[in-house]
């Protein structure tokens, strides 16, 4: 009983001590510019070990050399509650999960309608996953955390996300995130995106330029791929439209 008190005890110690780690990193952030994040390291050595070189485009630019049409396009298009929530929209969180089952009610459905030979020759489309994260949430993941998908890690998320709403101002929170999104593979961050896809500076893009990267950013090596698709310009006029609504920090 001893040895499991005394394991029990190392857990707990390192638990604390991994949140005090999490804490100082982003107390850190209040005053240094982050060089890199977790994901971006981990996107690092893939690209690296699948290609055998490591093409990357980065350049940290601080917030007032970022087009308001580019955070506006972000804010509508990712977190339209940026500016109120405490970095967590429970909401816009049981919206999705709503949605979620809906997708995967009908899907299962469609499949059950379908039989079971025809499944077999065309696979039911796997329904599409609608998150609720906020932006935020999402800046705790890229720079602390791992992309996988476990409840410990959700929850850790959560705790980081109220951290950097506790320690950052809305506007650093925002300014980290911009400079540091992937929109592309090997392409991170707001002026790199604007050069890589615009051939301009993040301060110069216009509402529908910045609309098109928005729409981008759940999904960016897939549209990257892909820069003809209609639903990538009907989408960014959707949230061009929407853009006016957004509050700025």
């Amino acid at each position: 009983m001893k040895g499991l008190w005394r394991w029990l005890l190392l857990v707990v110690l390192a638990g604390i001590g991994l949140q005090l780690f999490f804490v100082a990193r982003i107390a850190l952030a209040v005053v240094v510019d982050p060089q890199s994040t977790t994901f971006q390291r981990s996107e690092a050595f893939r690209i690296a070990t699948e290609k055998g070189r490591l093409p990357w485009r980065q350049e940290w630019v601080p917030y007032e050399r970022i087009s308001d049409h580019l955070k506006r396009a972000v804010i509508a298009s990712e977190d339209d509650d940026f500016v109120n929530h405490d970095g967590v929209d429970w909401e816009a969180l049981e919206k999705a999960w709503e949605k979620n089952q809906k997708a995967q009610e009908q899907a299962a459905r469609r499949g059950s309608r379908a039989g079971a030979i025809q499944s077999q020759l065309r696979p039911a489309r796997a329904p599409k996953i609608v998150g609720g994260s906020t932006i935020t949430q999402q800046l705790a993941k890229n720079l602390l955390l791992s992309g996988e998908r476990t409840l410990l890690r959700k929850g850790q998320e959560f705790v980081l996300a109220y951290a950097l709403e506790a320690l950052l101002t809305k506007q650093r929170i925002l300014e980290i995130y911009l400079n540091n999104v992937e929109w592309g593979e090997g392409v991170f961050g707001a002026e790199a995106a604007a050069q890589h896809y615009w051939r301009k500076h993040a301060s110069q893009l216009t509402p529908y330029e910045a609309a098109r990267l928005a729409v981008m950013l759940p999904r960016p090596r897939y549209f990257e791929k892909r820069p003809n698709s209609g639903y990538v310009a009907h989408r960014a006029g959707v949230i061009a439209g929407r853009m006016r609504h957004a509050d700025l920090p």
